[in-house]
């Protein structure tokens, strides 16, 4: 019996030996290493402007009356973008001075202003601080207040115009 039991004890290491060469698994070696994910956001801004059109002065009207206009520049940025809006003198000035350019008689011009605050006090020069912003992502309207002052020389019966630059910087 004894040599039974010695066999038994011999077949169950055996059997755990074989077991345990089997079910363990085979070590590797590993590396790691990183990789970095990068985006860039391309800062954008688009700006764009309505006429200003300060309509028919009446001539009776033109001694005695100042005629005001305005005019609205939309500016759209990125969300964040830091942006400047600056006005030219336009292409009639006389130094910081804008003219409208008549028509009908050569070197004829009407004087106006543009002006930053509704009640017209604050002149748009084209070295004038210009007007900062943070854009939102969506659209921004400034508005420029125009005017001409009464009892400027003008000839009648003719169409005024000028051009003004908007440069938006971002």
């Amino acid at each position: 019996m004894k040599k039974r039991f010695l066999t038994v004890k011999l077949g169950q290491a055996v059997a755990i030996v074989a077991t345990c060469v089997i079910v363990q698994p085979a070590f590797a070696e590993t590396a790691t290493s990183t990789f970095e994910v990068n985006a860039s956001i391309a800062s954008a801004c688009t700006v764009s402007a309505t006429n200003m059109n300060f309509g028919e002065i009446p001539v009776a009207a033109a001694a005695t009356v100042q005629t005001d206009s305005t005019s609205s520049i939309t500016v759209t940025c990125s969300n964040g973008e830091a942006y400047t809006v600056a006005l030219n003198r336009g292409l009639n000035n006389v130094a910081e001075q804008r003219n409208a350019k008549g028509t009908v008689v050569a070197g004829n011009v009407l004087a106006y202003d543009l002006y930053k605050d509704s009640a017209r006090g604050t002149v748009w020069t084209q070295t004038a601080v210009p007007v900062t912003g943070t854009g939102t992502g969506t659209a921004q309207v400034i508005t420029v207040y125009g005017r001409v002052a009464a009892g400027l020389p003008y000839v009648a019966n003719t169409t005024y115009t000028d051009q003004v630059l908007i440069t938006l910087t971002y």
